[in-house]
């Protein structure tokens, strides 16, 4: 049931007065959500790797040209911009277990809507479908929060982790099932490149049921009875407040950008890779080999990584986020096009990046709100990284078309390189603005 920010925590209901009173329990409630979140995000996870794999390379058969490439990547990262922002508002508004329900559930009618577009040749309804399947991506993203809301702040990046790391296993599997489900496909009369996307379909729609179903009682609601109850007995800390209020005001911008920057270079690279590696000779089961160790890389390491930014810090491995981009853009100019090890390591550097700063980045971004405001604010920042995820994507196709692979490799990883500038200033800032210490 939705939760009013406003009530009275005396009137709450006793199923969820209990988890505020109880410790061990709100424990309990705490493993208990992590663990429907891995089995959510599993499915999850077979659901993102389609549009990641094969959507480009429908599109270009569907189109007969790569010079629009990277349409279909944009069209799903953009509509996973405007799905985090209405899923955001939902989890706001209802809880975790709606927003993050209906988003799955959409983002898998998104998919059978590729699948029907690939078999009546209907490119309107691909594009359209494509910005439907975003809502997968969005809520796969935004599951990561779900995880933290009854977390500890010492242990914020860790919960993050452990909702990723879960992605792993359906992210590897789906990219390494493109042969199996295209000739499924192929059986049933549908186009073999659509065959992952009715996979994602499945997975989808799974993860959302799932959901649904056990994410009782809603760990959102519960955390943001939990502020209330500390804001009543804080009423009369108005100043200590403000001055929080300032110090995290800059944690959400540092968060927002670190996680921005990171989109805009892994989501470009990883575009034009299948594309690249097809005009290079190579078949769709090394594509499928290249982009599945890619994502792999995206999410395996996240137990490690929330570890390392819970205990070594939120901008020291937003800094190693960005030196590893570079690493990644550096080795995919520099390799071979017909060289598998060559691209394998730059696109698992390219992950690994992108998992450094995303963990550093929502731990801040967490740190930095309060319940009251917590799931829309992130919804809303998670629309800005797809929104960069898009552009990142629609121009990386011109890049190429009018360059080379090389460049825009060389170029996102430089890009990467503004983090430390940015990450420094936030260091600064808060320096010379507060003597609060806040976890970094």
């Amino acid at each position: 049931m939705p939760h009013e920010p406003n009530a009275k925590v005396d009137n709450q209901p006793s199923h969820i007065r209990n988890y505020i009173d109880s410790p061990e329990k709100l424990n309990k409630l705490y493993k208990r959500t992590l663990f429907i979140v891995v089995i959510s995000q599993i499915f999850g996870g077979a659901g993102l790797a389609a549009g990641v794999i094969v959507g480009a390379l429908l599109a270009q058969e569907m189109l007969g040209t790569g010079s629009y490439a990277g349409v279909p990547a944009a069209l799903f990262t953009l509509g996973s911009a405007a799905a985090a922002f209405i899923v955001g508002r939902l989890s706001q508004r209802f809880g975790r277990r709606s927003g993050l329900a209906i988003g799955f559930l959409t983002g898998g009618i998104g998919a059978l809507g590729v699948v029907f577009a690939a078999v009546g040749d209907n490119i309107p309804l691909l594009f359209a479908s494509l910005l439907i399947y975003g809502a997968g991506t969005a809520t796969n993203l935004q599951a990561r929060y779900a995880g933290t809301d009854l977390a500890k702040p010492t242990q914020r990046a860790t919960a993050v982790s452990i909702a990723m790391v879960s992605t792993t296993v359906g992210a590897v599997a789906g990219p390494n099932l493109v042969g199996v489900t295209g000739q499924f496909a192929t059986s049933i009369g549908v186009p073999s490149l659509a065959g992952p996307f009715i996979l994602a379909a499945v997975a989808y729609i799974i993860a959302g049921l799932v959901l649904l179903t056990f994410l009782r009682p809603d760990p959102f609601v519960i955390a943001q009875a939990i502020a209330e109850e500390q804001n009543k007995n804080q009423m009369n800390l108005s100043d200590t407040n403000s001055n929080k209020m300032a110090i995290n005001s800059r944690g959400i911008i540092v968060g927002a950008t670190i996680m921005i920057l990171t989109q805009i270079v892994m989501v470009a690279i990883m575009t034009m890779t299948p594309i690249h590696m097809k005009l290079h000779g190579h078949d769709l089961a090394e594509v499928g080999l290249v982009i599945g160790i890619h994502i792999g890389a995206m999410y395996l390491p996240s137990l490690v990584t929330g570890y390392l930014v819970d205990k070594v810090g939120r901008t020291a491995m937003a800094i190693a986020s960005g030196a590893v981009l570079l690493a990644a853009g550096i080795v995919a100019a520099a390799v071979p096009a017909d060289s598998m090890a060559g691209l394998i390591t730059a696109l698992a550097l390219l992950g690994l990046g992108w998992n450094l700063g995303l963990i550093s980045g929502t731990a801040l971004i967490v740190d930095s709100t309060h319940p009251a405001t917590r799931a829309r604010t992130q919804g809303t920042i998670d629309v800005w990284i797809g929104l960069a995820g898009a552009s990142g994507s629609a121009l990386s196709g011109i890049v190429v078309a009018f360059s080379s692979y090389a460049i825009l490799s060389l170029v996102g990883g430089f890009l990467a390189l503004l983090l430390i500038p940015v990450v420094i200033w936030s260091r600064n800032k808060r320096t010379v603005k507060s003597t609060r210490k806040m976890p970094m």
